[in-house]
C-alpha cells in the first residue's frame, strides 16, 4: 500500500513505525527537517520537507499514486485542507485526519462535499477515555474494549498469592463461578511473549492479558489480582489539553484536584470545572503535595507536556504515599524504562491513539484494532464473511484453522438468531442479543461473527488479515 503521512510528530512517527514494518511504501511530509531526518535514519521511508497544505508539496510527495492519506500534523486546519485537496484534485481513495477541536467533528463538515475526511481521529479524546478506564479498573495496566463494549481485554501484573499464580492456566475454570468463562489471551514474561496453553504456569510478575465478557471481567480479575479499593480521590498534574479533558470527564464522579503551573491557564480551567479544585503551583513541589494530602489520593495522573516533569511528579507522589500513579510519557524509551518501578503505568499517548488509525488501515473487515505493549503486539476484532467455500474460517472449527504461531482467537461475539423479549426504558421489546463466546477447539466460526484475535508479535497481523479475507467466489 502507498501511504502518505503528513506530520512527523509523535503521532506521525508512531504511525510510520507501525506501518513501515508491514512492507508499505511510505512518504512523510513535514516542515521540520530535523524530525524527518531522524525518522529516515531509523525507518525505511521517504521524506519531504514542506507545507502539507500546499498542492505542489503533495504533488512532489507522490499523492497521485497514494492509496491512503494520513493527515496528523499539529494543525487541524492543515489536516482538513490536505484531505479536501487529496480528494478533489488527486482522488485519493482513503483520507484520515487528526482533529483536536470538537468543532470540526461534525459529520456533515467532514462529508465528501465538504472536507472529505473518511476517518477522523482525536488522540486527546482517545487518551482521556483510556485513562478513565484505568481509573475504573485500578488493578489494570491496560483496559481495552471490543464489540461495542461487550468484550473487555485487561492487562494485569500477576502477584504472589494470586489464586492462579503458580498454577496451570487450566485451573482457572475451577475457580470461576458457573456461567462465567474467560481466556488468557497472552502472557509476557520479562518482556518476552509466552504462548499460553492449558499447561502454562503463571509466575509472579507476569504481565497477563485476560479476555472476557465485560459483565464478567471483575470476577475474572480476582483470579490474578488483589482487588484494590475503588478510586474515589484523583489528583491531576497539568491543566493542558489532556489534563483538562480528563478532569472534565471525572468531574462530579470523583473527588478531583488539579495542579497547573500557569496562573492564567489555572483560572480558565477552574471556570470550566465546577466540581474540581484547581490549584496554582508545581506538581513537583513536595510541600504542595503534602499540604493537599497526597497520601490519601487513590490515583495520581501526571499529564503535563513535559516527560521529565511527569516522571518526577509521579515518582514523588508515589514516594509520598499515593496508592497508584500514572505518567504520560511521549518518549517510548522512557515509558519502557519507568513502568514497573515507582511509576505504576507509563502511558505513551501515540500508542494509545494509534489503534483508531490502524482500524482504518487494516485489510479486510476489521472493526477494531488495539496496539499493545508499545506497538509490539496487537489485538484485532475481525468480522467473518462468506461461507465454507469462499472463506478460510467460516464453517470451520477452531482446530481446523491453519495455525499462526503467536496468534490466538480469544473470543467470538455472535448475534442471536432469534429475538428475545428484553426491558428497555421501562418497555418490553423484541431484540436480538449478542452472545459472547469464549471459543474452544471445537467451536465453529459462523458468518458475521466478530472474532477477536490476539497477536503477540506484529509480524503475525498480516497473516491473520489474509486468513479472514474472502475469496473471489463470494459476492
Amino acid at each position: 500500500m502507498r501511504i502518505l503521512i503528513l506530520g512527523a510528530g509523535q503521532v506521525g512517527a508512531s504511525v510510520a513505525e507501525a506501518l513501515a514494518s508491514e512492507a508499505n511504501d511510505i512518504t512523510i511530509v513535514d516542515m521540520n527537517r530535523a524530525a524527518l531526518a531522524a525518522l529516515a535514519d531509523r525507518l525505511d521511508v521517504r521524506t519531504l520537507a514542506g507545507n502539507a497544505a500546499y498542492p505542489s508539496v503533495l504533488h512532489d510527495a507522490g499523492i497521485e499514486d497514494t492509496d491512503l492519506l494520513v493527515a496528523v500534523t499539529q494543525s487541524d486546519q492543515t489536516n482538513l485542507v490536505a484531505c479536501k485537496i487529496a480528494r478533489t484534485l488527486f482522488h485519493v481513495p482513503t483520507r484520515i485526519a487528526r482533529l483536536r477541536s470538537p468543532d470540526f467533528l461534525d459529520p456533515q463538515l467532514l462529508a465528501d462535499d465538504n472536507f472529505a475526511v473518511d476517518h477522523a481521529i482525536c488522540p486527546e479524546q482517545d487518551i482521556t477515555d483510556y485513562i478513565a478506564k484505568l481509573i475504573e479498573f485500578p488493578e489494570a495496566l491496560q483496559v481495552l474494549e471490543f464489540a461495542a463494549g461487550k468484550v473487555t481485554l485487561v492487562g494485569v501484573r500477576a502477584y504472589q498469592g494470586g489464586l492462579l499464580v503458580g498454577q496451570p492456566i487450566r485451573a482457572m475454570r475451577e475457580h470461576l463461578p458457573a456461567g462465567v468463562d474467560a481466556r488468557i489471551a497472552a502472557i509476557f514474561r520479562e518482556h518476552q511473549p509466552v504462548d499460553p496453553d492449558g499447561h502454562t504456569v503463571i509466575e509472579p510478575g507476569d504481565e497477563v492479558f485476560l479476555l472476557a465478557a465485560t459483565r464478567h471481567i471483575r470476577t475474572v480479575l480476582k483470579e490474578l489480582r488483589r482487588m484494590l479499593e475503588p478510586v474515589r480521590r484523583v489528583m491531576i498534574a497539568g491543566g493542558g489539553n489532556i489534563g483538562a479533558r480528563v478532569a472534565a470527564t471525572l468531574d462530579g464522579k470523583y473527588e478531583v484536584k488539579l495542579i497547573e503551573r500557569d496562573a492564567q491557564r489555572a483560572e480558565v480551567v477552574a471556570g470550566k470545572l465546577a466540581g474540581t479544585l484547581v490549584l496554582h503551583g508545581e506538581a513537583t513541589d513536595e510541600n504542595l503535595l503534602e499540604q493537599e494530602n497526597i497520601d490519601e489520593i487513590d490515583m495520581f495522573l501526571a499529564l503535563t507536556n513535559d516527560d521529565e516533569d511527569n516522571i518526577m511528579a509521579a515518582s514523588l507522589a508515589k514516594r509520598l504515599g499515593c496508592k497508584r500513579v500514572l505518567a504520560l510519557i511521549n518518549r517510548r524509551a522512557y515509558a519502557d524504562m519507568v513502568q514497573g518501578g515507582p511509576i505504576d503505568i507509563g502511558l505513551s499517548p501515540a500508542q494509545v491513539s494509534i489503534g483508531a488509525l490502524l482500524t482504518a488501515v487494516r485489510r479486510g473487515d476489521v472493526a477494531k484494532v488495539h496496539s499493545l505493549r508499545r506497538g509490539a503486539a496487537e489485538a484485532l476484532e475481525l468480522v467473518a464473511h462468506g461461507d465454507r467455500n469462499s472463506s478460510k474460517v467460516v464453517g470451520r472449527r477452531i482446530d481446523e484453522l491453519p495455525p499462526i504461531k503467536g496468534a490466538h482467537i480469544g473470543a467470538i461475539v455472535r448475534r442471536g438468531k432469534e429475538a428475545e423479549i428484553v426491558e428497555r426504558d421501562g418497555f418490553l421489546i423484541d431484540a436480538y442479543i449478542d452472545r459472547v463466546i469464549i471459543p474452544h477447539h471445537d467451536t465453529v466460526i459462523e458468518p458475521d461473527d466478530h472474532v477477536i484475535v490476539f497477536c503477540t508479535r506484529k509480524q503475525q497481523v498480516a497473516k491473520v488479515e489474509k486468513l479472514f479475507q474472502v475469496g473471489f467466489q463470494f459476492l
